[in-house]
């Protein structure tokens, strides 16, 4: 994978931001900072949020992907072929604008849950766009003390 050879973005924090009619949101600007303007929007496999990658950092998460799950992706397989062919038909390139804000479609927005008040929260390769309401109960739900115990 890429996080060999190449360097792996890390986004830290979590943001409140809004998204507006047309489905545009501001990035942070943090985030904006050490980003390309070209970037891959999808869903988390759940449903339950947006992933957002640098286009080579979706194609290494995409190919991670198969390396849990199979070892490795082999196109020969139709399973394969298949579920990497819906990983990437979900994906949607998007670009940022001048003013610092990408497009979500109302597709996406709508699989996910998103109205207008999101959270967008950095991690390692990548960030995710929660509804806000959704990130508060899941955020609320989970227990760092388990990782600590």
């Amino acid at each position: 994978m890429a996080e060999d050879t190449e360097k792996v973005v890390d986004l830290n924090s979590a943001y409140r931001h809004k998204v507006d009619a047309k489905g545009r949101m501001s990035l942070p600007s943090s985030f904006r900072k050490v980003l390309s303007t070209d970037l891959v929007v999808t869903r988390n496999p759940k449903d339950e949020c947006l992933y957002v990658f640098e286009p080579q950092a979706f194609n290494d998460w995409v190919a991670g992907v198969f390396e849990d799950k199979f070892e490795k992706y082999d196109r020969t397989n139709d399973l394969h072929v298949r579920l990497r062919r819906k990983l990437k038909a979900r994906a949607a390139d998007v670009s940022v604008d001048a003013s610092g804000r990408i497009m979500i479609s109302a597709e996406q927005r709508e699989a996910v849950g998103i109205e207008k008040d999101v959270v967008v929260v950095g991690n390692t390769g990548y960030f995710e766009i929660w509804d806000a309401k959704r990130y508060d109960r899941v955020d609320e739900d989970t227990d760092l003390g388990l990782l600590f115990d």
